[in-house]
């Protein structure tokens, strides 16, 4: 439940239009709600601001779809990351209006389009093609909470004149998530060309000695831009959040 929803709630009691026994039951999971193999956190949108996130990664078909006809009720956008095409094929079949994005394995459910929360923009660039699941999954997440997003791909160091021809963009974001694997050096670039804030996220894409990000991640975190910070490999939805979080300051 969310601040809106909650505040025409009330407004609906004191206005007589339903009763304080309807509105109790309304409110009788406020906190959270357990359904056995999940307890559904209802509250964090008054808290946070946005509901909580599903993790797909782990979960079945049927537990998904619990956990959405519960949060549903509550609701006006629901997020499911880390979602392969035929367990995301069974869940959207079960909800009207459940979209897939099959290059960001994200579901998104909404009845009604976020508010615009956001104060800027935020511009979410990918090093390469190979790392745009990744950066898809950052711009689907800092869309749906409700921001301004531009995204331009493919515009790594190996080829670094096609990132200049973007400055602008640049200099306009206020907040950039940059997304990288292999060496992982494009957000340290990136950071030297403005003074907004860099979130970069290593991807586990690259050969042998890339330890499967571990070599872009340790490259992120030496960085000598100062105005860098680091997300977990392959996180786009965590560099999409705190990009919003950051956004709404």
């Amino acid at each position: 439940m969310n601040t809106t929803s909650l505040n025409n709630l009330l407004k609906s009691v004191a206005k007589g239009k339903i009763s304080v026994k309807d509105a109790a039951k309304k409110l009788a999971h406020i906190s959270f709600e357990d359904i056995d193999y999940a307890h559904i956190d209802h509250n964090r949108s008054l808290r946070k601001g946005f509901p909580e996130v599903i993790f797909g990664q782990g979960k079945n078909t049927d537990q998904i779809i619990g956990i959405m006809e519960r949060m549903i009720l509550h609701e006006n956008i629901i997020l499911v990351t880390r979602i392969g095409k035929k367990k995301a094929g069974k869940v959207i079949s079960s909800f009207d209006d459940a979209v897939y994005h099959s290059d960001a394995k994200m579901i998104i459910w909404g009845k009604n389009k976020t508010p615009k929360q956001g104060k800027g923009m935020i511009l979410v660039i990918s090093a390469g093609t190979s790392d745009i699941p990744v950066a898809k999954e950052a711009y689907l997440t800092a869309k749906a909470i409700g921001n301004d997003v531009e995204a331009v791909f493919d515009v790594g160091v190996a080829g670094i004149h096609r990132l200049f021809d973007h400055k602008d963009l640049i200099e306009k974001a206020s907040v950039l998530i940059v997304v990288a694997g292999m060496e992982g050096a494009l957000p340290s670039v990136i950071a030297g060309m403005t003074g907004s804030p860099v979130i970069a996220v290593p991807t586990s894409t690259g050969y042998g000695t890339s330890f499967s990000g571990l070599t872009a991640l340790f490259a992120m975190l030496n960085s000598c831009s100062s105005n860098v910070a680091v997300v977990n490999i392959d996180n786009g939805f965590g560099a999409g959040y705190m990009a919003s979080a950051i956004n709404r300051i």
